[in-house]
């Protein structure tokens, strides 16, 4: 019976040696919050265009009406992908720099007759590079889980602003397309700079991975663009004036981390 009674106690005993080494190492796992990490984002959001929106609504009023296509749709929204560096500079600030890219569109193609197509594209396309800061809100703990509201924001230059208007014939009938001058292409470009703010709710886990939701204004004026082969002025064709681009817009910021 004493060895019979010996071994359950032993196995007891070894539990309770296993359960304190083990409790102390439970108890310390927490969310992981590194000082230097790298952010990838998709950004849906709006893009208001301006100017580029006219040459859009002229195209569809002087060419497309008379001939009684579907109109050219204007350009509100796309996507804008982004990869930022964010710097813990002390727990509450951190010091963000990184660079996107935006490129909203629109497209359509006519069959005006048998073995005839007409494609017309308009491209709005701009990489901004950024520099600025967030500040970040005390934070919610609950187990190895850590959340932090922050507010944030910086200035912004729009490098490689470009836009591409472009109309490509093929086998079209001059009696059917006698409105609308052949195949041509237009590009005209220029930088500017804007700025950008922001706010949302930063998630941390017990891992390097975290995890950013925020809102985010974004705003941005292209003033003069100018056409790359002549390297004219271009001119807006309903009001006359110099041509703007206006990529400024309102998005929602979905972004993964990499802690370092």
């Amino acid at each position: 019976m004493e060895v019979t009674l010996f071994r359950p106690r032993l196995a007891i005993l070894a539990a309770l040696v296993l359960g304190l080494v083990l409790a102390p190492s439970a108890a310390r796992a927490a969310a992981e919050v590194h000082r230097l990490n790298l952010a990838l984002s998709a950004v849906p959001t709006q893009v208001k265009a301006g100017d580029f929106n006219d040459v859009v609504r002229n195209y569809n009023n002087t060419v497309l009406a008379p001939l009684g296509f579907d109109p050219l749709d204007k350009v509100s929204f796309s996507w804008m992908f982004d990869a930022e560096l964010r710097y813990f500079v002390t727990r509450s600030l951190s010091v963000n720099a990184g660079v996107g890219h935006l490129r909203a569109k629109t497209a359509k193609e006519y069959l005006p007759a048998l073995a005839s197509s007409i494609n017309v594209h308009a491209d709005l396309i701009t990489v901004p590079v950024h520099l600025g800061a967030s500040y970040y809100l005390q934070p919610y703990n609950q187990g190895d889980f850590q959340a932090r509201m922050f507010v944030g924001g910086g200035m912004v230059q729009y490098t490689h602003s470009r836009v591409i208007f472009e109309q490509t014939l093929s086998g079209a009938d001059s009696a059917s397309t006698a409105n609308l001058g052949g195949s041509f292409k237009i590009e005209g470009t220029n930088d500017a700079p804007g700025y950008y703010l922001e706010g949302g709710v930063h998630m941390f886990f017990a891992s390097r991975y975290s995890v950013m939701l925020s809102a985010m204004y974004r705003s941005g004026e292209v003033q003069g663009i100018i056409e790359e082969n002549t390297a004219e002025a271009l001119v807006n064709p309903i009001s006359g004036k110099p041509l703007t681009l206006d990529v400024s817009g309102i998005g929602l910021r979905l972004s993964a981390n990499i802690g370092f």
